[in-house]
């Protein structure tokens, strides 16, 4: 009887330690660096491999275990992460988000023709928003997100991510990038490496717009410019001139407008990079 009682509580002790062991080894399944914040990203690392599903949806897993996603300006905690090891070890985690509080920036001076569009204008609009669409729909195996990213312009900054739009005096959309006011003419380089997944001269509302795609969901697009010097296809290093800044589309005065989307998911780019340089007269 007691031996039996002795091989019962032997077994309990080692499906005990599996189990700890297991718990031990889903909890260094994976690790995650990156900004817990509405407009942030984050870059996961795991055992190559592995599955990482983000509530329903797969991501792409590099051959070394690298993944990536995005809040979005208005995400809210609750999104789960899901990864699996190629042995069967699985872990889920909740994400909880830090929320912010936005700008109102107001802007005078918008020509009538941008805030009363004709008909011809919105159907070329939604065309052209159709073509930015496509290009960030892209699931490229690139690992360009995990590099350092760089200002790709350096200048005042006169319009923050997230910031609510009032357009001569009517509310519009929210501001989903950073605006690097400069000199027409003055060089944009690329803040990380990747791919142009869309070149275009003269959108309406945007004007020159480049879209340069850093794999895995993550692209940047630079908006309002005076002459793009990429075309698609092109395959682009960091700190690689791409373009100029311009005074196209909807502006008041020549900058650029540095957007960064993961997917349809809306990344403040501030965010990744450092502060900007303190510039001669400020």
């Amino acid at each position: 009887m007691q031996k039996s009682r002795l091989k019962v509580a032997c077994f309990g002790l080692l499906m005990l330690s599996l189990f700890q062991a297991q718990l031990i080894q889903a909890e260094s399944l994976f690790s995650l660096k990156g900004t817990f914040i509405q407009g942030g990203l984050v870059v996961g690392a795991t055992e190559a491999g592995s599955k990482v599903f983000l509530n329903e949806q797969e991501l792409r897993v590099s051959s070394d275990g690298y993944f990536v996603f995005g809040l979005d300006r208005d995400a809210k905690s609750g999104d789960k992460l899901v990864v699996e090891s190629p042995e069967g070890l699985r872990v889920e985690k909740v994400l909880t988000v830090e929320p912010r509080e936005y700008k109102i920036q107001r802007i005078e001076g918008i020509a009538k023709r941008i805030m009363q569009p004709s008909d011809a204008n919105l159907k070329r609009s939604r065309e052209e928003n159709r073509q930015v669409g496509v290009a960030r729909k892209k699931d490229l195996n690139l690992a360009s997100f995990n590099e350092s990213f760089q200002w790709p312009a350096q200048g005042p900054i006169t319009g923050v991510f997230g910031s609510q739009r009032v357009y001569n005096g009517e509310p519009r959309r929210p501001h989903y990038g950073v605006d690097v006011a400069g000199p027409v003419g003055t060089l944009v380089t690329a803040p990380a490496s990747g791919i142009v997944t869309l070149a275009h001269k003269d959108m309406f509302y945007s004007g020159g717009t480049l879209i340069l795609d850093h794999g895995h969901g993550l692209s940047s697009s630079f908006l309002h410019l005076s002459e793009i010097l990429v075309k698609v296809g092109d395959e682009i290093k960091q700190g690689q001139p791409i373009a100029k800044i311009g005074a196209t589309g909807r502006v008041t005065g020549a900058h650029l407008d540095w957007r960064m989307n993961w997917f349809k998911r809306r990344i403040d780019p501030q965010l990744l990079v450092p502060a900007m340089p303190v510039q001669v007269g400020e």
